[in-house]
């Protein structure tokens, strides 16, 4: 039986991902697996064989995916189980897709390289796309993650599966090709990323974390008690140079924007007249958006910015309208069936600080988002609300990914996070303050300076798409061509 020691090699190579962060562990279990799976007698024990691994590998490191329904523990609670058991399924169904059309195409292990390669692109956009836990995202702590500027998470991906695949056949090299391949693959994994110190600008962001439990925070008893406290981190003296802009997170308050003047306006008394961007709720007749929002010195709304891309069945329902019938919402919206996607990706103009793009929450998983931002911005906001996913290891993968689009653009992030974890992050994807998870506090970060564009932020997916794309059509014109001598 080879499907138990598939699942517990899946498993181990989980343990490449954020909290663990054993990217090399992450490299040999996927090696490992392809030297278990392969000669696979037919396509079909193939499929079962990236079943089973991806299986193992998806329910550890999605296993926080139980936290949105602990929220509500008498409602919710008893689904828990089952998206971890879902969640695990449907990556497992793309490794398997990956395993068997390798097998179809070829008899050898390299065909997995961009079948596999090809998978996670499709994951990362099919069904609105789920990239989370990706092989590209375990390197962001190390040298061999740096080369996302260049090549994006797909390349990247492509790099790593390769890896793996070669440590599948080290079998059958000789001891000096297996160090000759071994030594640079264990510095490029291990090795940290550069350690010359970041471009930094003259301006200052002040990042403010509530620590508002997910349970508590709509709790009309305490509801006072959090946003009490980003008022008074708002008007707190300067911890260094005097902020130039603050930054609340995501749906930092309570009330529909709709009916917040009184709100913003002493928001914006405590702020002294600094640029103030927070995340609220607000509505457009029967429509409700989860938006983020630049307040002016007078407490105006100077910009608004609606998240575009939502969250499945967290934020909105597929066919909403239907399952309302059913009684059926997401977890997160507060009205009705759930929000409405914005417009898509816009720039805030914030003065002296440049112009940022805004990411809420779940929309830093996607590196295409980032790349659909109309022009170059000259850094990133990222407002969440990591409460969702749980005080272990979803908050910290969730950090990760942003890390990763840092590295792709060149660009700085500010990133405030409702209950942690916020930081400064730097065009190299290093955090340079941090506020941890369940922290009450704010941070007055420094905002380093943007590097010049990256390869990856002028190319996106395209060039990967293509070439991915050229090599299966060329293993399935291959393949045609040999059943066709057969045939002769």
């Amino acid at each position: 039986m080879r499907a138990l020691p598939l699942v517990i090699l899946g498993a181990l190579a989980a343990l490449g991902q954020a909290p663990f962060d054993l990217p090399l562990v992450m490299i040999a279990a996927m090696g490992a697996a392809v030297h278990l799976s392969y000669p696979s007698i037919n396509a079909r024990v193939a499929a079962a064989s990236g079943f089973a691994f991806g299986f193992g590998y998806f329910a550890v490191a999605l296993h926080w995916i139980v936290s949105p329904f602990m929220v509500d523990a008498a409602r919710h609670g008893w689904m828990a189980p089952f998206a971890v058991v879902l969640m695990a399924t449907g990556g497992a169904l793309f490794w398997s897709l990956a395993f068997w059309a390798a097998r179809r195409l070829s008899a050898g292990i390299w065909a997995l390289i961009p079948c596999w390669a090809a998978i996670e692109l499709l994951r990362a956009y099919i069904f609105t796309g789920f990239p989370w836990a990706s092989p590209a995202q375990a390197m962001v702590n190390s040298l061999l993650g740096q080369t996302l500027a260049w090549i994006g998470p797909h390349g990247l991906n492509l790099l790593v599966i390769g890896a793996a695949v070669g440590i599948a056949a080290l079998a059958r090299w000789s001891w000096f090709s297996r160090a000759a391949y071994l030594a640079p693959l264990v510095l490029l994994v291990l090795a940290p990323p550069m350690s010359q110190p970041a471009p930094l600008s003259d301006h200052t962001l002040r990042l403010v974390q509530p620590n508002a439990p997910q349970r508590d925070k709509w709790d009309p008893e305490k509801i006072g008690v959090f946003y009490d406290r980003q008022l008074s981190f708002t008007a707190a003296p300067a911890q260094g140079n005097a902020p130039d802009a603050i930054i609340w997170p995501e749906t930092a308050i309570p009330w529909s924007l709709n009916r917040s003047e009184i709100i913003l306006e002493e928001i914006s008394f405590a702020a002294r007249g600094t640029p103030v961007i927070l995340g609220a709720q607000r509505s457009e007749g029967e429509r409700y958006f989860n938006a983020l929002v630049l307040l002016g010195s007078q407490g105006d709304v100077a910009q608004i910015y609606d998240k575009h891309h939502l969250v499945p069945f967290g934020e909105y329902v597929p066919l909403g309208d239907l399952a309302a019938r059913f009684g059926v919402y997401g977890m997160a919206p507060q009205h009705g069936a759930g929000f409405s996607a914005g417009p898509g990706a816009v720039l805030m103009d914030l003065g002296p600080l440049g112009r940022a793009l805004p990411l809420i929450c779940y929309e830093a998983v996607f590196a295409h988002d980032v790349n659909a931002a109309p022009e170059r911005p000259d850094f990133i906001i990222h407002a969440t609300n990591d409460a969702w996913f749980g005080t272990y290891a979803g908050p910290q993968q969730h950090l990760a990914q942003t890390r990763m689009r840092a590295i792709e653009q060149g660009l700085p992030v500010a990133r405030a996070a409702n209950t942690g974890i916020s930081a400064m992050i730097d065009p190299y994807g290093r955090v340079l303050d941090r506020l941890g998870m369940g922290q009450v506090g704010f941070i007055d970060a420094v905002l380093p300076l943007p590097l010049a564009p990256t390869l990856y932020s002028r190319t996106g997916d395209v060039p990967w798409a293509l070439l991915l794309g050229l090599a299966l059509g060329i293993m399935v014109l291959r393949r045609v061509a040999v059943h066709r001598r057969q045939g002769e």
